[in-house]
């Protein structure tokens, strides 16, 4: 269809919408035109580059309270984002990813080996990194399925993801999270597929975790524990879980019946990976937050403000204590 505007009435009608404020119906009568087409005659001044929108730019990051975590915390990388009051869970979830995905997309190198859970908040963010990316990545499946219903929120589906986005070839741990019994675990870890996987492991320099709690955890979720389990965790002191691991306040790694019954990358290993990042939202994981850097297998975070708020707020009665890590092999 050919422009029946003349550039007059393109520039009459981006002036009168954008720079005075009239409405359309205004706009309409001045123009001498339907009200219908004043959203085609605005559109066309956007296309003819008379109105050039422009946005005065945002920085999503709280950068004060990244600096008080990192101080306090002892952390490596901190990527706190502001958050408007009043956002369910899904919403919060779907807000740090999409703010933070450029900033951990930034901190994984090229070439670099990277272990990734699973977790609703690890979906979002690797749903929101950059594309297409070309960084010849290894990315890792951290742990082992949960069940045989695979789902979008599974380490080997986010893994996937990641290694599309970013570009690299994806590595999978192809054992179920946990077996029915220590020796069948020993028997998979001595398979060559396996070792090899962990051989990955071993070379990561960055981890991207989920950080779950005993009330709050995937393997409860699905019904992967029963409530049996669940008391034997409670009673072991477990107060977060990552990558089916369990551990209490100081980080130690809870001695229950299930640590000898897990397929995932271990606290030992993650110690040794100089950069792994929780990636969680909301306020409720401050305890499993606190634990896991006080065992020294997580060095890095990214929550939404209220989050950090809240485990700032823990953290100050005992903040010397809790920034030396404890030194464990």
């Amino acid at each position: 269809m050919l422009n029946s505007y003349s550039d007059e009435q393109l520039h009459l009608a981006a002036r009168l919408y954008y720079v005075d404020g009239l409405g359309q119906s205004e706009v309409a009568k001045f123009v001498k035109v339907s009200q219908a087409k004043v959203s085609r005659l605005l559109a066309m001044a956007r296309e003819q580059g008379i109105v050039r929108i422009t946005v005065a730019d945002y920085d999503p990051r709280d950068k004060d309270l990244e600096a008080r975590l990192r101080v306090q915390l002892g952390l490596e990388t901190a990527i706190v984002i502001k958050m408007a009051g009043g956002l369910g869970k899904a919403d919060l979830r779907k807000s740090v990813a999409l703010f933070a995905a450029p900033f951990v997309a930034e901190l994984i190198r090229p070439g670099s080996v990277i272990a990734v859970a699973g977790g609703r908040t690890i979906h979002a963010l690797a749903h929101s990194l950059p594309q297409p990316g070309n960084k010849m990545l290894t990315v890792v499946q951290s742990m082992g399925s949960v069940d045989s219903a695979v789902n979008e929120f599974d380490s080997q589906e986010i893994g996937r993801v990641i290694a599309q986005r970013l570009g690299g070839a994806f590595v999978a741990m192809n054992t179920p999270a946990y077996v029915s019994e220590k020796k069948m675990r020993d028997a998979l870890m001595k398979l060559d597929q396996v070792l090899a996987v962990h051989n990955q492991l071993n070379s990561a320099n960055v981890a991207l975790v989920g950080v779950g709690t005993l009330e709050n955890s995937v393997f409860i979720e699905r019904g992967v524990f029963d409530a049996q389990a669940i008391e034997e965790l409670r009673e072991a002191g477990a107060v977060g879980e990552i990558c089916g691991r369990f551990y209490d306040a100081d980080g130690d790694e809870c001695d229950t019946s299930w640590r000898d019954l897990v397929m995932s990358v271990q606290f030992a290993q993650l110690r040794k990976i100089s950069n792994v990042i929780g990636i969680v939202s909301g306020s409720d994981r401050t305890a499993s937050i606190l634990g896991a850097v006080r065992g020294g297998f997580l060095k890095g975070l990214v929550i939404d403000e209220p989050g950090a708020r809240a485990l700032l707020a823990e953290v100050r009665p005992a903040g010397k204590k809790t920034k030396a890590r404890k030194a464990k092999k």
